[in-house]
């Protein structure tokens, strides 16, 4: 059996007029299996789609293979983060 891929999230621009209420900021990277409590919750909700689809062997039109790239839900902040699936 082998090992599920890992996954990082990595945000990668800010659009919003407002800092990051959470206190993120450009540059930030999580590994989502050791630090997903560390992600805005709106966010991870967010993530967690794109990750269950690149985890589990699927790619998201539009999209570099393994990558995907999505939007945080608040229209102040609108932080914009990629996620990346990386062999286990």
């Amino acid at each position: 059996m082998s090992k599920r891929p890992k996954i990082s999230i990595e945000l990668i621009d800010r659009l919003g007029p407002m800092p990051c209420h959470r206190g993120h900021c450009v540059g930030d990277c999580y590994d989502f299996d050791t630090q997903r409590g560390e992600l805005c919750p709106m966010a991870a909700h967010v993530a967690f789609p794109y990750i269950d689809i690149l985890r589990y062997g699927g790619s998201i039109p539009g999209q570099p293979e393994g990558t995907a790239v999505f939007c945080c839900p608040d229209v102040e902040t609108i932080n914009v983060f990629r996620i990346t699936r990386a062999e286990a």
